[in-house]
């Protein structure tokens, strides 16, 4: 989401010749991939975070709008409207890690910002709720599909990644990306794999890929999940993905699920959905912001078992059609391309409502 947000602030700044550095806490200056920002643009800093914060302050008195990209970041943006209180401020709101309660000096900087930019209708929602946020603040800009993203022109399956899972091409695929952690079993897959055994009466051909970086634990948990409900023959579980092959994984799927409880917008949704792969996802949480509240995809309740069985057998009795894809893909890249993004970023900085 930061370099996309990098890449169209530095759009908007050519556009109206100010200047734009991002700063990153946590990277190297060689970490920057250089088609998002100019080199001369960024700074890393190398998990110096006092380097950080002295610099950040530095140049507080001369800086006009300051975006902070994480609550945790919070004490920054305190010390900088302190400093230059013309200075405005702004918070990128994500998801969980602003939906729970505060430390007392998160809550003031989440009072005291100009603009609280929220990825999501939910989000906005749970701040005004949980931290009494006035709500004029808090605005909605959903996140862009990454315009240097590889999108497919066609549909057909990689014979290369068929050939690494061991698949056929007449396999019906489900396809999960997710971060696999043994402290946040919130994502969903669970309920996928316990409903397995049933979808496979409708659908023989039927295989799960669960792909994403894991935990030993989690992957000690989730392999005794797949054998207590004997599915071991239908499960792959790939471990990390390169994102140069992200987009081949899209399009070897036939259906992406991810029923999470608690994605703050979910910008593997659009990417799926900009591969022309149609999603199922949760209903309680962001997700309904990235499928358009149904538009573009099937959002159910993540512990009816009996709905999201059904809204996968739905989707692959037969799988989606080519047509289907085209119309998804383009109706995805409609609503959440950059230049959209760019517009609505533009809109904020002139003080504008968001068209």
């Amino acid at each position: 989401m930061t370099r996309t947000l990098a890449h169209s602030l530095q759009q908007v700044v050519l556009n109206n010749n100010w200047t734009f550095k991002l700063w990153s806490v946590y990277d190297n200056d060689n970490d920057l991939m250089p088609q998002y920002l100019p080199a001369e643009n960024f700074r890393g800093f190398g998990f110096n975070r006092i380097s950080f914060i002295i610099n950040a302050l530095k140049i507080a008195p001369d800086t006009d709008v300051v975006i902070i990209s994480h609550i945790n970041l919070a004490i920054v943006g305190l010390a900088i409207k302190l400093i230059n209180p013309k200075c405005k401020v702004w918070l990128i709101a994500h998801g969980i890690e602003v939906w729970r309660p505060l430390s007392f000096a998160r809550k003031l900087f989440a009072g005291k910002c100009d603009k609280i930019i929220c990825v999501s209708n939910f989000t906005r929602q749970e701040v005004i709720n949980r931290h009494q946020i006035d709500s004029d603040k808090c605005v909605v800009l959903n996140n862009a599909v990454d315009s240097f993203m590889t999108l497919p022109a066609s549909f057909s399956k990689s014979a290369q990644l068929l050939s690494r899972y061991h698949l056929s091409p007449d396999d019906t695929i489900l396809f999960t990306l997710t971060r696999l952690a043994i402290t946040e079993q919130y994502k969903g897959y669970d309920q996928v794999i316990k409903i397995l055994s049933k979808i496979r009466v409708a659908i023989p051909s039927i295989k799960y890929i669960l792909a994403g970086k894991y935990d030993v634990a989690e992957e000690d948990r989730i392999k005794r999940l797949i054998t207590d409900h004997g599915v071991e023959d239908l499960v792959i579980l790939t471990g990390f993905i390169d994102e140069a092959e992200l987009t081949d994984h899209f399009t070897m799927a036939d259906l992406f699920v991810l029923p999470s409880k608690k994605e703050g917008f979910g910008i593997v949704f659009i990417e799926a959905l900009a591969c022309g792969l149609p999603v199922v996802c949760g209903n309680v949480d962001g997700s309904l912001d990235a499928v358009r509240n149904g538009e573009l995809g099937k959002a159910v309740n993540p512990d009816d078992l009996g709905a999201l069985e059904k809204a996968i057998t739905e989707y692959l009795s037969p799988p989606v059609s080519t047509t289907t894809r085209l119309h998804l893909q383009k109706e995805c890249l409609h609503y959440f391309n950059e230049d959209n993004y760019i517009h609505k970023l533009q809109q904020l900085l002139n003080d504008e409502p968001i068209s």
